[in-house]
């Protein structure tokens, strides 16, 4: 392995162990759990909304966001937490996005986890199962999902 290649490696090994420590605790994790699977199973779509920073937001991607939180509102979840990133993470999130109005966005904040959501369906047909996983970031105290926005 090269010099470069190491250095790089130890980096992104410090930097997800550096956004790991600096995230909330957990108690603010299950109440941030807690609430967000209340209001997907209570299609709570103003709590749900409410979790979404949208400052200085793409307001396409902003209704695309609102559409797939809508979209599992309702639906009984089988699992759901906050995890720590991994480096392919960090990097998927530092990493500028193809924007469907053209050009890149890029997340306006740095998440400090994941939010993995598993939804099992059952039904005379047979069941389903979906997962689906969003970026976290801390705003002011709070854990929110933030929407890309134009690159900066």
């Amino acid at each position: 392995m090269t010099t470069s290649a190491k250095i790089f490696t130890m980096a992104g090994a410090l930097l997800t162990l550096a956004l790991s420590i600096v995230t909330g605790t957990p108690e603010q994790e299950k109440a941030f759990t807690d609430k967000y699977k209340a209001a997907m199973e209570g299609k709570d779509s103003a709590t749900l909304e409410s979790f979404l920073y949208t400052q200085g937001s793409d307001l396409t991607i902003v209704e695309f966001y609102k559409m797939m939180q809508s979209g599992e509102a309702g639906e009984k979840i089988a699992n759901i937490e906050l995890v720590n990133l991994t480096s392919e993470d960090v990097k998927k999130a530092s990493t500028p996005m193809d924007s469907p109005g053209g050009g890149k966005v890029c997340l306006p904040l740095k998440p400090t986890k994941k939010l993995v959501i598993k939804v099992e369906k059952k039904d005379g047909n047979g069941s389903t199962s979906s997962t689906s996983e969003n970026f976290v970031a801390e705003k002011d105290g709070k854990f929110v999902i933030p929407v890309p926005g134009p690159c900066k």
